[in-house]
C-alpha cells in the first residue's frame, strides 16, 4: 500500500484537493478532522488537555476559541499541547491505514497540514503540495469568518516556507489556475503514483506491533 502525504499551507487549497482524491475513490485521511474528533464529547483529547489548559473544555468537548486565545503565540503552551494531541492523531492515523489496507486499498492519501513541520515525509512513500502565490493564499485565509491579521501571521510562521515545501515535494498542484486545471493534475499524479513502489507502510506496521 502506498503511502502519500498531501499538505500545504494555510490558505492553499488543500481540502478541496484532497476532495478530489477522495472523488477518484482514494482513501483520504483528514488529520484536521481526526483533531476535531479528539476534541469533541468523547475525544480521547478532551481530559489531558482540559487538565493541561484549565478553562477550555465545555459542554463536554473543547472550546477551540478558548484554546486558540490560550495558545496564540506562545510557544510553550503551543509546545505542550502538540505534545498530547500529535500520539492521539498518530494512533487514529494508524487505525485508518490499517483499515484501508483491510479494503485493499493500493494508495492512500494522508493529508496533513502540518507534514514538514513534524517530520512527516519520512513516514510517506511520496509528498503531494498545493500550492498557490501568496498574495492569493492571503486573501482566501483573510476571507475567512474570524480570521486575523494577527491570527494569519502566527499561523503562517509556524509553517514551513511554501518555496521550501514546493523544492521537497514529488509533485505540486497549483490550485490558482482553476478547479479544471486542478483536477487533471490530481488524475495525472494518481496515474504516476500508480507506478511507484510501496516502501514505506511495511516498516510503520512493523514498528507498530505491541
Amino acid at each position: 500500500m502506498l503511502l502519500v502525504g498531501l499538505t500545504g499551507s494555510i490558505g492553499m487549497g488543500k481540502s478541496e484537493t484532497a476532495r478530489m482524491f477522495k472523488a477518484l475513490d482514494v482513501p483520504v485521511y483528514d488529520a484536521d478532522a481526526a483533531v476535531h474528533a479528539l476534541y469533541d464529547v468523547g475525544g480521547a483529547a478532551v481530559e489531558p488537555i482540559g487538565a493541561a489548559f484549565p478553562g477550555v473544555v465545555a459542554d463536554g468537548r473543547i472550546d477551540r476559541a478558548k484554546l486558540g486565545a490560550l495558545t496564540l503565540g506562545d510557544t510553550a503552551a503551543i509546545r505542550n499541547l502538540e505534545a498530547i494531541i500529535h500520539p492521539l492523531v498518530g494512533k487514529a492515523q494508524m487505525d485508518f491505514l490499517h483499515d484501508a489496507e483491510s479494503a485493499g486499498a493500493r494508495i492512500v492519501v494522508l493529508d496533513i497540514p502540518l507534514l514538514f513541520e513534524t517530520g512527516g515525509e519520512t513516514r510517506v512513500d511520496a509528498v503531494i503540495v498545493v500550492s498557490a502565490p501568496a498574495d492569493i493564499q492571503r486573501a482566501r485565509v483573510l476571507a475567512r469568518p474570524g480570521m486575523t491579521e494577527e491570527k494569519f501571521e502566527n499561523i503562517f510562521k509556524r509553517q514551513t516556507s511554501d518555496a521550501t515545501k514546493r523544492a521537497k515535494a514529488h509533485y505540486v498542484i497549483d490550485t490558482h489556475l482553476g478547479l479544471d486545471h486542478a483536477r487533471e493534475r490530481v488524475a495525472y499524479v494518481l496515474e504516476d503514483l500508480k507506478r511507484r513502489e510501496p516502501k514505506i507502510w511495511a516498516a510503520r506496521k512493523e514498528a507498530s506491533r505491541p
